[in-house]
C-alpha cells in the first residue's frame, strides 16, 4: 500500500488503552462529565473476533472536550498483550459551511491552508474496511457490522461488493485484510446501489458500487491520505473513485462553490455538494497544523427531494405530509404520487422498502418539464414572497434574548411572545403557541421569546405553530466554539451573571434580588447543562429557514445589528433597509428602560364583580352561546383508526383519503356530534338536560366522559366519517348515525353532509364506499359544549 511515509504510524498501546477507559468512563451516565457515548458488542461471523462500536451523541461533536471525534469507531482487544487496539476508524465528524464558528469564511481563511482537495459528495451510505491481524476482513456500516435479522444490512451489502470487486482482480478477503492491518488504515467507501437502497441521486447499473473516498490511520487522532493516493489504492483494488479537484486559495475555492451551488451540478452531473480537505490549525498561535474537513453542501434541490421522500412515504401509511417549504410544487407533486400509485398497484409497497423514489420524482418532473436548475430558481423567487416568520431564541439564562427581542419589537413593531406572560394551567407550551401564531394573524413576524434551549422545545412549536407559509429563523446564542469549549463557558457565566445580578427582579422568574446568590446560579448552571445547540443536519433544527448565531458575551447592541442585518439580507422584503445606528442605539436603550415583566409567576383576573353575580353572569352567558354538545376524539387515535381500516385496502381504496389528506381537506380536530341546537324543537328535554349539566360545571371543566368504539370507515367522493357507537348510555345522540366527520372535499362541501350521507338522504349516482376497522377501536372521549360563534 503505497502512502506518504509520514502517514505509515503504528497505534501507541498507552494512548489506545486511555482512549478505551475514557469512552467507558462515558458510558457511565453517573460519571460521564460533558458527553455520553453509547458501547455496541458485535462478534464477527465465521470467526472468534469480537469487537466493540462507540456512538457519540451528534450534537456532542460540536464540543470540544470529546477523547476523540471519530464518526465512525470500532476497537478489539488483543488477548496476548491485553492492550485496546482501534480496529476502523472513520473521519472526524466535519460541519457544513456557516454551521459552526470553525466553519466561518473567515475562520477558514486564517486557520487553513492549502492545499484545499475538493470531492464530490457522493449519495449513498458510508461503508469502513479494515483488517485484523490474523487476516480476517471487516466490512461496517458507521456503528454496525455483520447481518441484520431478516434483512440485507449495509454492512452486508458493502461486504458482497468487495467480494465481487475481488473477484475481478483475483485477489483474496485476506489480501485486502493484511494490506489495511499492515498499513494500519481503514479504507471509506460510499454504498452506492439503488437496487439495494435508493437515496437522492441515482445509481444504476455500472455507476453502481463502492466509491473509495477516504483512507484513515486508526489512530487517535485524525490523519488521512490524499486523494492522489487514494486514487491508487482505488485502482490497485476495483474500488470506484470518486472525482477531485484542487484549488490553492480560499477565495478561488469559494468563487467555485458559490456558482456550483446556482445549479445544484457540476461537469454536467448532478452533485449533491463537495467535501474540502485541507489542514487546520485551531487558531492563530497554534503551531500544529492537522488534518480537516468542511462540507459545502447544495440546498436545493436537494432539500424539495428529501421533502417529497418523506412526505410520500407518509402518504403511503396514510399520515397528514408535513413541509414547511416549496408548498406549490409539493402539493402538486402528491397529487401525482397519488394517482401514480393508484396506477402503479405495487410502486408504493416498493417506495416504503426504498425502490422507485428516484422513478416516482423523475416521472413528475418529467410532466412539468422541470430541472433541478428551475428548482433552485423557483426556491429563490419563493423566498422572496415570504411574509411571515417565528423569530426562535436559542438560549440560557441571562444572554440578553428579550432585550434584543424588545428591541426589535421598537425598531419594527412585531410581535413579542413571552413565555412567562403565559398563565394557563396546563398545557402552557400549546398556550405560547398559539399565543405566537395568534400574533402573526395582524403582523408579519413574532419573537417567541423562551429559552429553547432543548431540541424538545423547538420541535414543539414546530408543531404546535401551524401558519401557512410562515418561515422559522433561530436566534442561536452560540455556547460552544469548537476551539475552548470550557473556557468559552466560563466567560459565558460570567458575562450572564453580571447581568442578571445587575438587574436585580426585573425578570419573570429570576429575582436575583429576592433570592440567594447561590440559588440563582444553581438555577443557571441547570440551563447551561441542559443547553442543545441547533444541529441543522437532524431534525428538528433542519427545519429552521436560516439560523442567525450570536454571541451571549457580547452586547446586546451588537446582536440586535447581526440580526437586522442577516434578516435584511434573507428577507428583503420584511426589512427592507437597515435602520441607522442612532436608530438601533435608541432601541436597545429603550428596551432597557422601559422593559418591565408584565407578570411573575401567576396574574389574577381584573374582574371585580362578586363571585356569585360573576357566576351567575358566566351561566347565563354559557346557556345563550352553546352551539352544539360534542364528545372529543384525539386526533392520533382517529388517524390510527383510519390507517387500521386502510391498510389491507387495495389502492383505489385509498385515494379518496390521500387526496383529503393532499388538499389539507382532513379536519384539523375530531368530534362526535352529540347534539346540535338545530335539534332542539325535537328534543328540548334532553336540550335541557345537557345544558343544565353544563351550566353546574366551570367553564373550563367538561361535563363528563364517554365510551366509543370506532366501527366502520365510509366515504362518497364528497365526504369521508367514521361510524361510532356510543357505549356510555347516559349519553344520548340526536343523530340517527352516530359519526365523526373526517373531512370533505371542497370548501363547498359542508361537514353535515356526512349525516346524510350515512342515513341515506343524498341522492347519489354511486354507492357510499366502506371499510370495517378490524376489531373495532375504543377511546374515553371528554364531553364538552361547543359555543356559538358570533360575528359583529
Amino acid at each position: 500500500m503505497s502512502a506518504d511515509i509520514t502517514l505509515n504510524k503504528q497505534q501507541l498501546p498507552k494512548e489506545i488503552n486511555t482512549l478505551l477507559h475514557e469512552l467507558n468512563t462515558a458510558t457511565d451516565k453517573k460519571q460521564a462529565k460533558g458527553f455520553s457515548c453509547k458501547k455496541s458488542s458485535f462478534s464477527i461471523d465465521g470467526t472468534d473476533h469480537s469487537v466493540d462500536s462507540w456512538k457519540f451523541a451528534e450534537q456532542d461533536f460540536k464540543k470540544r472536550d470529546l477523547p476523540t471525534f471519530a464518526r465512525g469507531l470500532f476497537t478489539w482487544r488483543d488477548k496476548t498483550s491485553g492492550n485496546y487496539r482501534i480496529a476502523v476508524r472513520g473521519y472526524d465528524k466535519f460541519f457544513n459551511i456557516n454551521e459552526v464558528p470553525r466553519t466561518k469564511w473567515d475562520w477558514i481563511e486564517q486557520n487553513t491552508k492549502a492545499p484545499y482537495e475538493l470531492t464530490v459528495k457522493e449519495n449513498g451510505c458510508i461503508i469502513f474496511i479494515s483488517g485484523l491481524p490474523d487476516g480476517t476482513l471487516m466490512v461496517c456500516s458507521k456503528h454496525s457490522i455483520g447481518s441484520r435479522s431478516e434483512e440485507a444490512s449495509h454492512a452486508v451489502v458493502g461486504e458482497r461488493w468487495v467480494d465481487k470487486q475481488l473477484a475481478q482482480i483475483g485477489r483474496t478477503r485476506k489480501d485486502l485484510a493484511l494490506t489495511l492491518f499492515n498499513a494500519n488504515a481503514t479504507a471509506v467507501a460510499e454504498l452506492c446501489d439503488d437496487s439495494f437502497e435508493e437515496h437522492i441521486l441515482e445509481y444504476e447499473g455500472d455507476r453502481a458500487g463502492l466509491y473509495l473516498h477516504g483512507i484513515n490511520l486508526n489512530l487517535k487522532d485524525f490523519a488521512t491520505y490524499s486523494m492522489e493516493e487514494v486514487h491508487k489504492f482505488a485502482d490497485e483494488w476495483a474500488f470506484r473513485k470518486i472525482d477531485y479537484l484542487m484549488k490553492e486559495k480560499v477565495a478561488d475555492l469559494r468563487k467555485f462553490l458559490e456558482e456550483a451551488a446556482e445549479t445544484g451540478s457540476w461537469d454536467g452531473k448532478d452533485v449533491e455538494g463537495f467535501v474540502i480537505r485541507c489542514k487546520a490549525r485551531n487558531g492563530p498561535n497554534d503551531p500544529d497544523w492537522h488534518d480537516w474537513f468542511f462540507k459545502f453542501k447544495f440546498e436545493e434541490p436537494y432539500l424539495l427531494y428529501r421533502q417529497w421522500r418523506e412526505c410520500t412515504k407518509a402518504l403511503i401509511a396514510g399520515r397528514q405530509p408535513k413541509y414547511r417549504t416549496h408548498k406549490g410544487i409539493t402539493e402538486d407533486y402528491l397529487k401525482f404520487a397519488a394517482g401514480y400509485f393508484t396506477q402503479n398497484k405495487s410502486a408504493s409497497a416498493a417506495y416504503q422498502r426504498n425502490h422507485g423514489i428516484i422513478k416516482l420524482r423523475n416521472a413528475f418532473l418529467e410532466q412539468r418539464g422541470l430541472t433541478g436548475a428551475d428548482i433552485i430558481k423557483d426556491a429563490e423567487a419563493e423566498a422572496g414572497s415570504i411574509t411571515k416568520l417565528i423569530l426562535v431564541p436559542i438560549a440560557t439564562i441571562g444572554c440578553g434574548k428579550t432585550t434584543v427581542a424588545h428591541a426589535l419589537t421598537k425598531l419594527f413593531n412585531w410581535g413579542h411572545q413571552q413565555n412567562d406572560n403565559i398563565t394557563t394551567r396546563g398545557k402552557k407550551p400549546l398556550a405560547f403557541a398559539t399565543a405566537c401564531a395568534m400574533s402573526l394573524v395582524n403582523l408579519p413576524v413574532v419573537i417567541a421569546d423562551r429559552n429553547n434551549h432543548q431540541k424538545r422545545e423547538r420541535q414543539q412549536l414546530f408543531d404546535d405553530i401551524s401558519v401557512q407559509d410562515a418561515r422559522f429563523v433561530a436566534l442561536h446564542y452560540v455556547h460552544y466554539d469548537g476551539i475552548d469549549d470550557r473556557a468559552l463557558r466560563n466567560r459565558i457565566r460570567q458575562a450572564t451573571r453580571e447581568r442578571v445580578f445587575a438587574r436585580g427582579d426585573n425578570h419573570q422568574t429570576i429575582q436575583a434580588a429576592s433570592k440567594g446568590r447561590a440559588e440563582i446560579e444553581g438555577i443557571m448552571e441547570g440551563f447551561m447543562n441542559r443547553f442543545q445547540p441547533v444541529d441543522v443536519e437532524s431534525r428538528p433544527d433542519s427545519l429552521f429557514d436560516l439560523v442567525i448565531d450570536l454571541d451571549p458575551i457580547k452586547d446586546s447592541r451588537e446582536n440586535l445589528e447581526t440580526v437586522v442585518r442577516q434578516l435584511h439580507q434573507k428577507y428583503p422584503q420584511l426589512v427592507k433597509e437597515m435602520p441607522t445606528a442612532e436608530a438601533m442605539d435608541a432601541a436597545i436603550k429603550a428596551s432597557f428602560e422601559e422593559y418591565k415583566p408584565a407578570v411573575k409567576h401567576e396574574i389574577k383576573s381584573s374582574n371585580n364583580q362578586p363571585k356569585k353575580e360573576q357566576k351567575k353572569s358566566e351561566q347565563s352567558a354559557k346557556k345563550i352561546d352553546i352551539e352544539y354538545f360534542s364528545i372529543s376524539a384525539p386526533r392520533q387515535i382517529v388517524i390510527d383508526a383510519i390507517d387500521k381500516a386502510l391498510s389491507a385496502a387495495p389502492e383505489e381504496k385509498r385515494s379518496f383519503y390521500y387526496q383529503l389528506m393532499n388538499t389539507k381537506r382532513v379536519q384539523p380536530e375530531f368530534h362526535i356530534t352529540l347534539f346540535h341546537r338545530s335539534a332542539k324543537p325535537q328534543y328540548p328535554q334532553l336540550w335541557e338536560k345537557y345544558e343544565k349539566l353544563y351550566s353546574e360545571k366551570k367553564a373550563e371543566d367538561p361535563m363528563g366522559k364517554a365510551k366509543v368504539v370506532l366501527q366502520q370507515l365510509v366515504w362518497d367522493g364528497r365526504v369521508m366519517a367514521i361510524v361510532a357507537k356510543i357505549l356510555s348510555p347516559e349519553w344520548e345522540c340526536t343523530n340517527e348515525v352516530p359519526h365523526i366527520t373526517i373531512g370533505t372535499v371542497d370548501r363547498n362541501v359542508k361537514p353535515k353532509e356526512a349525516n346524510d350521507m350515512l342515513t341515506g338522504k343524498l341522492k347519489k349516482e354511486h354507492e357510499n364506499e366502506q371499510i370495517a376497522i378490524p376489531g373495532g377501536i375504543e377511546f374515553v372521549g371528554t364531553v364538552k359544549a361547543v359555543k356559538h360563534s358570533r360575528r359583529p
